[in-house]
């Protein structure tokens, strides 16, 4: 049925022909290892063949440029984490400061005026003294007016209508109260909150 011819047993290598060949490839496998690969991947050359035929520089190079490389990783990540360093301990000064400076108010006064009420808060500066401020209406919003005394009246530097608060910096132009009056406006009860820190000499209600 098939027309292979079967080997005679004569032909097949022997178990101590196998054991040769085996042991023949183990010793060229290591042979090239020890004279090849090893100086050309790794620098390692036992034997001196590889530097003979230039393999051994080849290896050096190349473990040369590996450490180069790891070096440069190592200072990358050294620099990255520096760098997150920094910005998180200039994030959390900011944060600290910013914090202490909001805190760091020298009045605060809070009132609650009812519909169609109105109250007037007024500090007592002399000319050139400066301020910081910071209001804020809660549970509704409110009318107001930001005014001083003048030589012939009252003088006006800053309005608004339904609004929830300001903040800002003023200087005195010249002797006298400066403040504010705030009128509710709303159908509901709105409380006011107001925070000075600066120059004055003194945060009186004269409404």
């Amino acid at each position: 049925m098939y027309n292979t011819q079967k080997p005679n047993m004569e032909d097949l290598p022997s178990t101590g022909q196998l054991l040769r060949s085996t042991f023949i490839a183990f010793i060229s496998a290591m042979v090239i290892l020890v004279t090849i690969v090893l100086p050309a991947e790794y620098a390692i050359d036992p034997t001196g063949i590889g530097r003979v035929i230039g393999l051994t520089e080849m290896g050096e190079i190349k473990t040369q440029l590996e450490k180069e490389a790891e070096e440069d990783r190592k200072k990358d990540a050294a620099a990255k984490q520096q760098s997150f360093l920094f910005k998180l301990f200039i994030s959390t000064a900011h944060a600290e400061e910013a914090k202490t400076k909001e805190e760091n108010w020298k009045d605060e006064k809070s009132f609650t005026l009812k519909p169609g009420k109105g109250i007037e808060w007024k500090l007592i500066m002399k000319k050139g003294q400066a301020i910081e401020y910071k209001w804020r209406a809660e549970n509704g919003r409110i009318n107001y007016d930001f005014h001083g005394d003048g030589a012939s009246g009252e003088v006006s530097y800053e309005k608004g209508r339904g609004k929830k608060g300001a903040e800002g910096a003023f200087t005195a132009p010249r002797d006298g109260k400066h403040g504010w009056f705030w009128r509710n406006r709303d159908k509901k009860d709105v409380t006011i909150i107001l925070q000075i820190r600066g120059d004055y000499d003194k945060l009186i209600q004269t409404y």
